[in-house]
């Protein structure tokens, strides 16, 4: 029961920050169509932003004005470039995302080097919130979870009960006749890419500190919050929180299991073979192939159901 528990509050953890991730991916890729190759480097760029910010002013005004910044760097990046390369169509714009990837890789390690930056929890938050039988759940996983879900609760109230959020809405669907009606839907787009680029930051200001701030990043979570977007349907908000929580869940309780099908075997009077791949195999354990769970996923739902858990289909 203990290690259920505390195994199942740190994948929801997990997941709610990839969450944060592909909630921005998610609202971009509805506005323009195109995956943001440059996502996870916003994500980065967050992370960097707040530990400079937190070593002058502190990591509460950290936590608020990171996300601010970046959001204004990614809206002026849909401003002088996305929305220059939209007129030749949705590969230059891949394109234009996947260099300013390695852009901002290259800008990171030329402001703060290639090692890893000493952004730590802040004292406020580094310590115990309960302890479950004999194992301490940390204050700063909670802390993790209550802006994820403070995050998830802004968006649904934004988008569902506010003019704002109509009004994107409107100029997501149907942008001509958003434009018809008077409102500014290049605007509005600038606006929805700026605060995708801010929800990412806003993930790099908390898992910065909680995993690792170094050049890296941006690499390690890229693909996984792909897989989340492709999972659970391209534009689908819904589909990525489902499948945030699905993946962090499963990568979580994967990498806690030492268990083999070798193991499941022989504990069933099965003979296993000694020698050879398929005895290489079987003896793999669920912690070791934890990391291409996600993307066994992916393409069993490409196969089943390719557009995803809440995708839409077109037409």
């Amino acid at each position: 029961m203990e290690f259920a528990l505390i195994t199942f509050l740190n994948g929801l953890g997990y997941g709610f920050l990839l969450f944060m991730l592909s909630s921005g991916l998610t609202l971009i890729y509805s506005m323009m169509g195109v995956p943001n190759f440059a996502h996870a480097s916003f994500y980065m760029l967050g992370a960097y932003v707040a530990y400079s910010i937190s070593s002058v002013l502190g990591f509460w005004p950290a936590l608020f004005i990171a996300p601010v910044l970046v959001g204004l760097a990614g809206a002026l990046v849909e401003h002088y470039g996305l929305r220059i390369v939209h007129r030749y169509g949705h590969v230059p714009e891949l394109l234009f995302t996947f260099g300013l990837s390695y852009l901002v890789v290259e800008l990171v390690q030329l402001v703060w080097g290639r090692s890893p930056v000493p952004y730590r929890i802040p004292a406020g938050l580094d310590g115990t919130l309960f302890t479950l039988y004999s194992t301490s759940f940390p204050v700063y996983r909670g802390f993790m979870l209550l802006v994820a879900g403070l995050m998830l609760l802004a968006i649904w109230l934004l988008l569902r009960h506010t003019r704002i959020g109509l009004t994107i809405q409107a100029a997501l669907t149907h942008p001509q006749m958003a434009e018809a009606l008077g409102h500014n839907v290049p605007r509005v787009f600038m606006l929805v890419f700026g605060g995708g680029c801010a929800l990412a930051a806003l993930a790099g200001v908390i898992g910065g500190n909680a995993f690792v701030t170094e050049p890296g990043m941006a690499a390690a979570v890229g693909s996984i919050i792909f897989v989340v977007v492709v999972v659970g349907g391209l534009g689908s908000l819904a589909g990525a929180f489902i499948t945030s929580i699905l993946i962090g869940m499963m990568q979580t309780f994967a990498v806690a299991l030492d268990y083999s099908l070798a193991g499941m075997l022989g504990s069933l009077g099965l003979g296993v073979p000694a020698t050879g791949p398929l005895a290489q195999v079987l003896r793999l354990t669920l912690a070791q192939v934890a990391p291409i769970l996600p993307y066994l996923l992916l393409v069993a739902m490409l196969i089943v159901r390719p557009k995803g858990l809440m995708g839409k289909r077109e037409g």
